[in-house]
């Protein structure tokens, strides 16, 4: 046949020596086909080039093979990248493909492309936020089996998949305490999101378990940014009894500290160890020294939002006690990624 020419499954039950309902069948996974009339289907198909139309394929299963991806900014940050990675690698494996919508903030559109989507009949959606913080999806995301992505609902009503902010932010002092530091500062955050409070947390009962006593003048506030970083490390670099070492609210802030420190003619780690949270590798591999950092599970929360998803579409019309079960709030622990700044 020629290339111009679209395959229709009559061609292919001619080329097949079959009847068009055999072919059908083979299409529909029907038990009712001998191996032989399988196979030469299957070749027909491959020869021919034929593909089923996708819409009468919807029609017939009710599924679409479509996961539906709504993102404020993810697709544009290089850094978050890998929770689109792991999104879109889990869905192939599992015989699905990821229709993404970057919305930019705008809830209009965040709402238009919800619909649009259901409109489409994807089989589940995935609402993910650029950082992890309480959300507000649109109420048309609860028609179809749904997961946030680094965010959550207050109260709980929908899965969800977040960073262990406050574990990391534990395992980070613990490993500069297992170095020997006792004096550890803390540049935070200055806005009052999840992270910038559990992290702080994690920092505070890591020195509990430790049996070092919290001292509020080692914790600053600036944004997380290297100006921010540099400004909350002199800060502390001017204390009458500076720290031995510090933890970075994230990789920018840390830059800047390692500025302020370089300025101050002190070595990393000789002189003050450092730690920063994210594990973005453009900064964090190329500081010098490396910095030792926690890694945000990004590509693990990608896996895992298709993974839940693909399990509550196998679970549909089979597991009647599944609709009365909470929906899962999943905390991912951040590991250390071991660089030379400690």
């Amino acid at each position: 046949m020629s290339k111009s020419t679209k395959v229709t499954i009559q061609d292919v039950a001619r080329l097949a020596g079959v009847g068009v309902g055999t072919v059908s069948r083979v299409l529909n996974g029907h038990p009712n086909v001998s191996a032989d009339a399988e196979a030469s289907v299957r070749r027909a198909i491959e020869e021919s080039g034929y593909r089923p139309v996708a819409a009468a394929q919807t029609l017939r299963s009710r599924r679409s093979n479509i996961i539906g991806f709504i993102t404020d900014e993810i697709a544009t940050s290089p850094h978050a990248g890998q929770i689109m990675r792991g999104a879109q690698e889990t869905a192939w494996k599992g015989g699905k493909i990821l229709f993404l919508v970057n919305t930019q903030w705008d809830p209009e559109l965040e709402r238009s492309a919800v619909e649009t989507m259901i409109d489409r009949q994807v089989d589940g959606l995935i609402y993910a936020t650029m950082f992890h913080r309480a959300a507000t999806p649109p109420q048309a995301i609860r028609q179809i089996p749904s997961v946030l992505l680094d965010c959550f609902v207050e109260d709980a009503s929908l899965a969800s998949v977040v960073p262990d902010e406050a574990d990391g932010g534990y395992q980070a002092t613990t490993y500069l305490i297992e170095h020997g530091h006792r004096r550890i500062g803390y540049i935070n955050h200055v806005e009052d999101i999840p992270a910038q409070r559990l992290r702080l947390q994690g920092y505070r009962s890591a020195l509990e378990a430790h049996g070092i006593p919290f001292d509020a003048e080692l914790v600053v506030e600036r944004y997380s940014e290297p100006k921010g970083g540099y400004d909350g490390m002199m800060t502390l670099l001017n204390l009458p009894n500076p720290p031995s070492a510090v933890f970075c609210f994230n990789d920018r802030s840390a830059m800047g500290a390692y500025d302020a420190i370089r300025q101050r003619g002190l070595r990393i780690p000789q002189d003050i160890a450092v730690i920063g949270f994210d594990n973005q590798e453009l900064i964090a591999a190329n500081l010098y020294p490396g910095l030792t950092t926690m890694q945000l599970p990004h590509y693990e929360m990608g896996i895992w939002a298709v993974e839940y998803l693909l399990s509550e579409l196998d679970a549909v019309g089979k597991d009647e006690a599944a609709a009365e079960r909470s929906p899962p709030q999943v905390l991912l622990k951040c590991p250390l990624v071991v660089r030379d700044s400690v």
